[in-house]
């Protein structure tokens, strides 16, 4: 279990604040922060890395204690099992994909870094240098790379709020299986709600530096009905059944929209489909967006 309970005064774009924060994390799951910028997310992550030293509380992880401002407790950040990736990658430029993952290895493992490049997809790249790799390739490159260094968790900053929306999903895919791969502990944070209905177990939600909610994605995103007329394509990012009926949640922009699907298109449909949503008197019709690009006469009326 990793238990946080810290205070630190900061300075926001509204005047000081004091990030107050009481939290707790099961092992092995994805955890995101998520909140408008200046809330103190990332101060947050920063402290449990070590570089950011609290006013005061206490942090700890797996049993062990990182920082107790009572005791006078706290480990340098080299002491702390922490793998980060932030925004903007943080790779060294002066070394190859391979190198750069070798240098995340207190004790060198050249057979471990292979088997990282192979399933993270880089090992046709492990002699190439960061600049000379795309966005999403980099930021693979920085997943691997903390990964290696066999973290008790997995810190990740808006790691992929940079790429274009296909990479992200591409990238968010390989945070997954990374995630489950290796069993890890994962601190998110993410202003894009379809990304943390995607990755997350639990969502925490913070506002003026404390927290105002946690739940599931579900819970925290989807707690009230609305009925709008409206027509978009996007992604099925789950299905669900509830009594006799199935739910589907849809991204809508930054938005998520929970719609009845019948019993014929629930069989047909599945996470991770791109289909058409389209609402006639209140009632959405979901259909594959393949099936949406037929004729004009083919797609239901708005």
């Amino acid at each position: 279990m990793i238990r946080i309970t810290v205070e630190k005064k900061l300075s926001g774009a509204e005047g000081p604040f004091t990030l107050s924060i009481d939290l707790q994390m099961k092992p092995q799951s994805i955890l995101t922060l998520y909140g408008k910028s200046g809330t103190g997310k990332t101060t947050l992550l920063r402290m449990l890395a070590g570089l950011v030293k609290p006013d005061s509380g206490r942090i700890e992880v797996n049993g062990e204690i990182w920082f107790d401002s009572s005791n006078g407790v706290c480990l340098p950040p080299q002491k702390r099992r922490v793998g980060m990736v932030f925004q903007d990658y943080a790779l060294f430029p002066t070394m190859t994909v391979r190198q750069n993952l070798l240098f995340a290895q207190e004790k060198k493992e050249p057979r471990k870094v292979e088997e990282m490049l192979e399933l993270t997809g880089l090992l046709a790249l492990r002699d190439r240098y960061p600049g000379t790799l795309s966005g999403g390739q980099q930021q693979r490159v920085a997943l691997a790379r903390a990964i290696l260094r066999a973290p008790d968790i997995l810190l990740l900053d808006e790691p992929l709020s940079a790429l274009d929306q296909k990479t992200r999903g591409q990238l968010q895919d390989e945070i997954l299986k990374v995630h489950h791969r290796f069993g890890l502990s994962t601190l998110l944070v993410s202003h894009d709600k379809q990304e943390v209905f995607k990755l997350s177990d639990s969502v925490a939600v913070i506002k003026n530096g404390c927290i105002t909610r946690t739940g599931t994605p579900h819970d925290v995103f989807l707690d009230r009905i609305t009925s709008n007329k409206f027509s978009f394509v996007s992604t099925i990012l789950s299905i669900r059944k509830v009594d006799c009926i199935y739910l589907a949640v849809i991204g809508a922009g930054n938005e998520l929209v929970e719609v009845v699907l019948c019993e014929r298109d629930a069989a047909n449909l599945k996470p991770g489909d791109e289909v058409l949503v389209a609402s006639k008197a209140f009632n959405p019709i979901v259909m594959k967006l393949k099936e949406a690009t037929e004729p004009e006469d083919e797609i239901p009326p708005i």
